[in-house]
Order: structure tokens, then sequence, then C-alpha cells
């Protein structure tokens, strides 16, 4: 098996429901975010790769036109705003454009990350 990965960025506001008033996540704040894009393949193409990195353009593209510099909220709604929600969200209208893709993880902090990964593929 195949695999590859390439990280996009964008920044964005949110805030999370369902948390006590003193979490810091119940307030309005933002982050810079890093999602990274995860494809595999049994086989290679002619030109020996998994997909042409070039063609992970429809990635940039997507986040830079819905998600960029936005409210999150306004773009889960009705869904809480998380990281686990925003990576599937990213995966589902991704996946029917690169289907090498098997997981989109999505990372609020250097040290945090979410990774949705369907259970089967």
């Amino acid at each position: 098996m195949y695999k590859i990965s390439k990280e996009f960025s964008f920044s964005a506001a949110h805030s999370l429901f369902g948390l006590p008033d003193d979490h810091p996540c119940s307030r309005m704040h933002g982050h810079n975010y890093v999602v990274t894009a995860h494809l595999r393949s049994k086989e290679l193409n002619k030109q020996g790769f998994v997909r042409d990195y070039n063609e992970l353009r429809i990635v940039k593209d997507y986040i830079d036109s819905t998600l960029d510099h936005r409210n999150l909220n306004d773009i889960l709604t009705p869904l809480n705003s998380s990281a686990e929600n925003l990576a599937k969200m990213i995966y589902d209208v991704i996946k029917p454009l690169l289907p090498e893709l098997y997981a989109i993880e999505v990372s609020e902090t250097p040290k945090t990350s979410a990774i949705y990964e369907p259970d089967s593929q």
C-alpha cells in the first residue's frame, strides 16, 4: 500500500456549545488550523504517483473558499464546530473528488489533532 499526505492551512473562529460557561472553548476564539489530506493506493499510476500533489489543489480551493477567515459555527450548524466534525465535513466533500482519500486530519494546535477515517474502505 502506498500512502501520501499533504498539509493545508487556514485561520478561522468558532465557539463550542454544551460546555460550562467558564470553559475557554465556550467563548469565541480562533485557530490557525492545519488540515492534512491522507491518500492511499495499492498501485501507482503511470507516472509513479498515488496522485499528483498538484491535483490536491481542490482541497486548498475548498478550504480557501469555504473555511478560511470564517466563523465555523455558521458553516457546521447544527453540529458543534469541533475538529472532529470539521474533519468529517471536509472528508465528505473531498472524497468524491479524490477516490484515493482515506482520511482527513484537522489540527487546531501544534499538539492536537482529530482524524476522520471511515471504518469500511
